[in-house]
């Protein structure tokens, strides 16, 4: 892509969320709200910095509102949170947040796990808890998980992918993400899931979530990339996964995918020797 417009791409940094809460290690309130500014430091303008779930079931997530209450406030950059179902989602706005991030499943299976609940209760709770935060000028992410196949059940269908997003987006969010959650996604199937979904949303609409489970991480992206998608969730280190599914590994590496984009003339804002330091300190934090 050497002499093509430089175009901008927005990079999500979850690794606060997604990365340590499969971790074996539990950092306090003081060093997760570090990182986080660190990260923000880095020129990261959207960053996950944990989920209001139950602290019995993800200790790595305790205290969330106390992280969030740390932070400093800069301008340009967008905390947002992970919320399960309504009591965390009253518990994001109790605390102040200005977006939250609100999925279903797409896996019968992997619904119950998550959230023991069904697929059909799951995306009911999801609808009524996106029509609140809206309701209260929050913003809000609306996304499935294992859109692009379950670790439990195989290939998922496009065509139920699609029901349940057209459902969220009736309801007005700010933006769609579609989530690999277990990593199953080749790059054959991100095209024919995005071919499919952007019929009727843009793709500056649409975030993915790309875990490197089996490798295709980064070919995932590039065939995001030629479809006009710009905006994914990343992890510092490449830390993550998903407490839910065994083997899941992390999201594709924050510093590796600033590299790809770097070498195919996007640009991300981001410094890429900030996060390098910020993957340091939590690989010697973690044990790693």
């Amino acid at each position: 892509m050497t002499g093509q417009p430089i175009e901008p791409v927005i990079l999500q940094e979850v690794g606060p969320r997604d990365g340590l809460q499969n971790e074996t290690v539990v950092l306090s309130v003081e060093t997760r709200a570090e990182i986080i500014d660190l990260l923000a430091d880095a020129g990261l303008p959207r960053i996950q910095i944990g989920s209001f779930v139950n602290p019995r079931l993800v200790p790595q997530m305790a205290e969330t509102d106390k992280v969030f209450r740390r932070l400093k406030n800069r301008k340009g950059v967008r905390h947002s949170v992970l919320a399960l179902n309504r009591r965390g989602l009253e518990a994001a706005l109790t605390a102040g947040l200005e977006h939250v991030e609100i999925f279903v499943s797409a896996s019968e299976t992997h619904s119950m796990k998550n959230s023991n609940m069904t697929m059909s209760e799951a995306l009911a709770q999801a609808l009524d808890m996106i029509d609140l935060a809206i309701s209260h000028g929050v913003g809000v992410t609306a996304g499935v998980m294992c859109a692009l196949g379950c670790f439990y059940e195989g290939a998922v269908p496009v065509d139920r992918v699609v029901d349940i997003v057209s459902a969220l987006e009736e309801r007005g969010p700010t933006e769609i993400c579609l989530a690999d959650t277990a990593g199953m996604g080749r790059p054959q199937d991100v095209r024919a899931l995005l071919s499919a979904v952007l019929r009727n949303i843009p793709p500056e609409r649409i975030a993915l979530h790309l875990h490197d489970t089996y490798g295709f991480g980064l070919a995932d992206l590039r065939v995001a990339l030629e479809m006009g998608v710009r905006s994914f969730d990343t992890s510092v280190a490449g830390l993550g996964g998903c407490p839910f599914i065994p083997g899941a590994k992390g999201n594709i590496a924050t510093e590796t995918v600033i590299e790809t984009l770097e070498s195919m003339n996007f640009r991300t804002g981001v410094d890429l020797g900030k996060v390098r330091g910020v993957a340091v300190e939590l690989r010697r934090l973690l044990g790693r």
